[in-house]
């Protein structure tokens, strides 16, 4: 069965709803499923109805497209979609996917989708092999790979992608997605976040200090000082 998948365009603004719909209806795979006028009327519907993609104005009375975000932290995948270039760190710092400028063009516009797509293809879903190891998939120029999560030293957010480091491999890949998105789909067990641009595999850990880890393959971790507790508590010093 074809996937398609349900999108919400919320702005202020008549001619962005027409011109979003309109770039939407060239997609097969994608359907207009609602429109939001106010951030307000927004969060009714989030709340109300399941999104696969929101298309997200920033400027809009009441509540603005940065202050929804932080609302709805969980929200469906989040495309900014608005006329000012001020807020794009703001934006990719509560997870947006994409920052379009308008006036929107259709390979602009493609372009997210197609991020989108990679996104809910599994980029970041957490998978067991055949002899029931958990591994992380992810892309690769392209292709769909997998990596065993006992093979993962760490991972560095690199904003909307991560740098993930491997035993069995001699340089980093990167791969699209969000620390807080990748936390929730690896192992508590082994794996722990220590700054805010840093999560590690504990087995892999060879030495602590107060302020940095050095890891298996020899590079030191900054730790972060509101995470510091969690390493006392694990006792691994």
């Amino acid at each position: 069965m074809a996937i398609t998948y349900r999108c919400l365009i919320i702005d202020d603004e008549s001619p962005a709803h027409k011109a979003l719909a309109s770039h939407i209806s060239k997609f097969d795979d994608l359907e207009h499923s609602g429109s939001a006028f106010s951030g307000m009327e927004a969060v009714k519907m989030l709340n109300e109805n399941t999104y696969d993609i929101i298309f997200l104005d920033i400027n809009m009375p009441v509540i603005s497209g940065v202050e929804l975000m932080e609302l709805q932290p969980k929200r469906p995948l989040t495309i900014v979609t608005t006329a000012y270039s001020d807020f794009a760190l703001s934006a990719y710092q509560n997870d947006a996917i994409d920052y379009l400028l308008k006036p929107i063009s259709f390979e602009k516009f493609t372009k997210a989708i197609e991020k989108a797509k990679i996104y809910f293809s599994g980029n970041t879903a957490k998978k067991e092999t055949a002899t029931n190891e958990k591994v992380l998939s992810h892309r690769v120029n392209g292709q769909m790979t997998e990596t065993p999560l006992s093979d993962i030293i760490y991972i560095e957010s690199l904003g909307n992608y991560m740098k993930l480091y491997s035993t069995k491999l001699k340089s980093p890949i990167i791969i699209y997605g969000s620390l807080s998105s990748i936390s929730a789909e690896i192992d508590s067990t082994n794996f722990i976040q220590v700054h805010r641009s840093f999560i590690v595999n504990i087995t892999k850990i060879t030495a602590v200090t107060f302020k940095s880890l050095t890891m298996f393959n020899g590079e030191i971790i900054p730790v972060g000082r509101k995470y510091q507790i969690l390493l006392d508590n694990l006792q691994i010093r």
